[in-house]
């Protein structure tokens, strides 16, 4: 038998003994082990010495001569009525004045067990487990609502009392033997006037009532729960003990907590798939007059559209075919070899065709969420051919609409088939509206007062680019570019550079990778620079393209990027060194020209004199240097026909962040392998692209190819003895330029073999080090500990979190009020970033941010950006501040198992914290998130260098019980699930991408 099985035996004798812990000689404690407590039923103890020696060796107890002093008070150790095992009989208790002589036999019910099958059950079968049985009543002072006492505490810090009252209604007599909370937050103490013990229980006479309290005190605001648990035993020999359950919660909210509650009870909102109706479609006007002279469509692009079976096989498992067609099932079999073999050449088109096919059926129905029912329409009042409609998100990308796409509209009272369905074609996207263009057949016979349905559509011209791009890749012979093998590659000398940025000159890394690049080291395979975050990757490319433009002027340089915001940034930079004649930003059509950052109209193809984008013909476009233009408005160049190899060198900064087919349009059809160079810039460890297919995920469309080449390629893997990357294929840049070390620290040592070195500025950086409401001075880093609760709301699945919100708006007002002052930096609302996974958290910390009082005299508030971890990609901000959300166990297997909130993904926790430069504060609860270990080592590193604050998580006894606990805290009734069908969408409605 083990120490620590002697030690258990141990503890449960000391509870045993009670009150008789006074005993202290061991020829007296070991008779009393030996005839009364060892030989229970079922349970293996070990000798008396043995015990002794294991409490001693815990300091449980001391031994001094004849006598054995008992170090810990009896603690109450519980398991379930199948484990308790009945001791010895006691001597029969004197008659008391309300019953006659009784004995009883006291029961030794041990409490991790206990605890966890009491809550297990409480989960399977809760209306029995909180029924009132054995003729004992339990009714409770606040009142308890199927078995559960729900009470607001209106102050902290002040006492608040919850009354139990126990009462036999039957005509035998009940012995109460015990009562617990089955795991304790220390915000509460029990208490009853006989102090009943298993050693000492009550015996309940009938019609008799008993008061147990459990007395309150929260030191903080949030939600507090519990689980009571009352155990009796009828007066009867041979009698079963049974139990019964009480759940208590104690909610402490702000005024602002109340107002940000939920509007209503969630109510998932289930959408019914549209019967497919005859329709007669009524072409709209499209935007055509505000493109000139096009490049001319030398390059066929197709049309890509999936087969008959795909659709259906989306919808099931690859090993669920029982309810299909012989074809379908022949056409699922061919699928799932497809998905499950390797990536390689000969495979590679097809797969991609079927990996894009199945993320485009996802789409279209996570599309549907937005369609609009009885909506009016209004004429513009600056061109009365086209009509204004309200889309709530736009803004947002929530639906992504873009100039040129499509609308598709219907009377809403038009119910006989076939349905006139109107095309209208957007003119304009403007905050919360879009300007569309029908036929003249819809206008003539337009009334204001006309309601329509609508429908929202995808925009197929990015995926169908990419269908051509893993076609062109095998045509064109890419394999050493997607699968290098590094046989055509040769030693090659470095040049000797000057820098244009000098300071890069004093940082090691990014020199080597420029002067690889510029040697062709890698060549025909991909040159990486792996760029962790603030280590400037997008400066190292834009001296590349600096020192090619230099040393070689017939070289021919594209740029790209998977979003419009990276493209200006490089394009912005490279204009600083660069003759603006050289350079040419070219635009989708369907860009916001608004949206066009002045320095940069110069060299673009929008023309404010025709108001309207000016496309060149080829031959003006190939005389440019450098062409900067997004990876999907890249594939225009394919199109229009400009030669292979006419680019020598091809850069994709954000590479991570691209899907493998979108990173490859700016090469397949325009590159050379033998005679270019192609340059990918990004970070495997962050967040790759936004996907919504599981499938698509699951067979790794969401893996970048940077990723995938630094995963499976060796030639691009660290060696193993050194720990270094081969400099001829990549380099990783290891000086930071925005953190401070202690924000830096945890990812550093998680993602980066601790090998990122701290070079941010050292004013900036230290700017809030000695802010006054810092757990320590000099640790700019702040975790907030809270016991929220997971909410929904309404028909949105999305959860929102109110008790971190509370918290998250008493930091902005602390930040408010000493902006300024000792030292600290004046603020505006751009130099604040607030992150959260989820929509409806981001939708309330907005709406807090308008309504919170102390917030009123921050005037540009509204300026202060409140989004996704995805949102925040590429960014930083002087202050981020973090709201985790989950609260609940149950919730957290749901985040694991559907890839969504912080609990799921490693890079999504590694880009939100690595956004700050002076001050991190991340509010969550620290019972749920550190049973994920990336979030343990973050909170046990914020305890160890005392930056911890709010609630003390070690105030919760037993917290595997508090966990499962938690787990109960639920928004669902009783018999809901939380939806399944893309929960991504449903819980994170993420950001729809419009880059062209």
């Amino acid at each position: 038998m083990t120490l620590k099985d002697c030690l258990e035996s141990g503890l449960d004798f000391i509870e045993f003994l009670g009150d008789k812990t006074t005993v202290t000689n061991r020829k007296e404690l070991r008779e009393i082990y030996n005839n009364e407590f060892r030989g229970r039923t079922g349970i293996r103890d070990p000798n008396f010495s043995s015990v002794i020696y294991a409490l001693r060796k815990f300091n449980k107890a001391y031994v001094k001569k004849e006598d054995i002093f008992i170090n810990v008070k009896p603690q109450v150790r519980v398991y379930c009525d199948q484990w308790r095992r009945p001791r010895a009989p006691q001597q029969e208790a004197p008659p008391t004045a309300s019953g006659p002589t009784a004995t009883m036999n006291a029961v030794l019910t041990p409490k991790k067990k206990m605890a966890t099958e009491v809550i297990k059950n409480l989960k399977q079968n809760r209306k029995t487990m909180t029924a009132d049985k054995g003729n004992i009543e339990i009714t409770s002072d606040p009142e308890s609502v199927d078995g559960k006492v729900l009470f607001t505490v209106e102050r902290l810090k002040e006492v608040f009392i919850v009354r139990f009252h126990i009462t036999n209604k039957g005509p035998g007599f009940v012995y109460f033997t015990y009562y617990t909370a089955l795991h304790k937050i220390r915000c509460f103490t029990l208490e009853d006037d006989r102090r009943l013990t298993r050693v000492s229980p009550l015996l309940l006479c009938p019609k008799e009532s008993y008061e147990v309290r459990v007395r309150y005190i929260l030191n903080h605001h949030g939600y507090f729960p519990a689980t009571m648990y009352f155990e009796f035993c009828p007066d009867q020999k041979g009698a079963t003990p049974f139990c019964i359950v009480r759940e208590m919660e104690a909610v402490a909210r702000t005024p602002l907590g109340v107002e940000l509650g939920p509007v209503s009870p969630y109510k998932a909102l289930r959408i019914q798939a549209k019967k497919p109706l005859s329709t007669v479609i009524v072409e709209g006007e499209p935007p055509e007059k505000n493109i000139v002279h096009p490049l001319k469509m030398l390059v066929k692009l197709g049309s890509y559209s999936y087969g008959p079976y795909l659709k259906e096989l989306a919808k099931c498992s690859l090993e669920d075919s029982e309810h299909l067609s012989s074809a379908a099932r022949q056409s699922l079999l061919s699928v799932r070899g497809l998905l499950q073999s390797a990536l390689q050449m000969k495979t590679y088109s097809s797969r991609f065709h079927l990996l894009l096919h199945l993320e485009e059926i996802q789409m279209e129905v996570d599309i549907r969420k937005y369609d609009l029912y009885n909506q009016t329409m209004t004429l513009d009042q600056s061109n009365k051919k086209l009509l204004t409609l309200k889309v709530p998100g736009v803004a947002e990308n929530r639906p992504s609409v873009l100039r040129g796409d499509c609308i598709k509209v219907s009377m809403s009272d038009d119910k006989h088939e076939p349905i006139t369905v109107y095309t209208g074609y957007v003119h304009r996207v403007e905050l919360d509206s879009v300007k569309l263009g029908f036929a003249k057949r819809l206008l003539q016979g337009f009334l204001c007062n006309m309601k329509f349905d609508v429908e929202f559509t995808l925009s197929r011209l990015p995926l169908r680019l990419q269908h051509r791009a893993v076609d062109l890749a095998s045509k064109h012979q890419l394999e050493e570019v997607l699968f290098p093998s590094g046989a055509a590659t040769d030693t090659v000398p470095l040049p000797e550079l000057r820098m244009f940025n000098r300071k890069m000159e004093n940082n090691p890394q990014q020199s080597a990778a420029v002067q690889h690049i510029i040697a062709g080291s890698s060549k025909p395979a991909p040159y990486l620079v792996f760029g962790p975050p603030g280590t400037g990757k997008t400066i190292t490319l834009v001296e590349a393209m600096h020192q090619i433009n230099k040393s070689n002027p017939t070289a021919h340089i594209l740029a790209c990027a998977s979003s419009n915001s990276a493209c200006d940034l490089l394009c912005e930079r490279l204009i600083v060194h660069m003759d603006p004649h050289q350079l040419y930003r070219m635009y989708a059509s369907s860009r916001d020209p608004k949206s066009i950052p002045r320095s940069l109209l110069k060299c673009c193809n929008w023309d404010e004199r025709q108001d309207c984008f000016v496309f060149p013909d080829k031959e003006s476009l190939m005389k440019y240097a450098v062409v900067v233009t997004t990876l999907i408005t890249a594939g225009r160049l394919v199109s229009g026909g400009i030669p292979v190899g006419h680019f020598t060198h091809v850069f994709v900064d954000e590479a991570g962040q691209a899907v493998e087919p979108e990173c490859i349009i700016a090469v397949a059809g325009l590159f050379s392998p033998k005679e270019g160079q192609m340059v990918l810039a990004g970070d495997p460890k962050q967040l790759g692209p936004i996907l919504r297919s599981p499938l698509a995920i699951q067979y790794g469309l969401g893996v970048p190819l940077l990723e995938r080449l630094m995963r499976d390629n060796a030639l691009y893997q660290q060696n193993p003895d050194s720990g270094h990357f081969d400099n001829r294929y990549v380099t990783k840049l290891l000086r930071n330029y925005r953190s401070h070390a202690a924000i830096l620290r945890i990812p550093n040592e998680l993602f980066y073999e601790n090998e990122l070195q701290v070079f941010a500025n050292q004013w900036d950086r230290e700017a809030y080090c000695n802010w006054e409401y810092l757990p320590r001075k000099g640790f700019p880093l702040i975790f907030h500990g809270v016991m929220g609760k997971d909410e929904r709301e309404a028909n949105s699945p999305s959860f929102f979190n109110v008790t971190e919100i509370e918290a998250l708006v008493d930091y902005l007002i602390k930040l408010l009020e000493t902006q300024g002052k000792q030292g600290l930096p004046k603020l505006n609302a751009t130099d604040i970033g607030i992150i959260t996974p989820y929509r409806k958290q981001v939708e309330k910390i907005r709406k807090a941010l308008k309504s919170a009082p102390g917030l009123k005299r921050w005037g540009d508030l509204m300026e202060l950006k409140v989004g996704s971890v995805e949102e925040f990609q590429g960014q930083e901000r002087r202050i981020i501040m973090i709201s985790t959300v989950r609260s609940s166990a149950d919730y957290v297997k749901m985040d694991k198992d559907f890839s969504i909130g912080f609990l799921s993904n490693e890079k999504r926790f590694n880009v939100a914290v690595t956004r700050a430069r002076s001050l991190l504060i991340v509010v969550g609860n620290p019972v749920i998130l550190r049973k994920d270990p990336t979030w343990a080592k973050f909170i046990s590193y914020c305890v160890n260098e005392r930056g911890y604050d709010g609630f003390d998580f070690t105030d919760a006894e037993g917290e595997d019980e508090v966990t499962a606990r938690l787990a109960n805290l639920k928004i669902c009734s009783d018999g809901d699930s939380p939806e399944i069908e893309n929960t991504h969408q449903q819980c994170e409605d993420p950001e729809w991408k419009n880059e062209h």
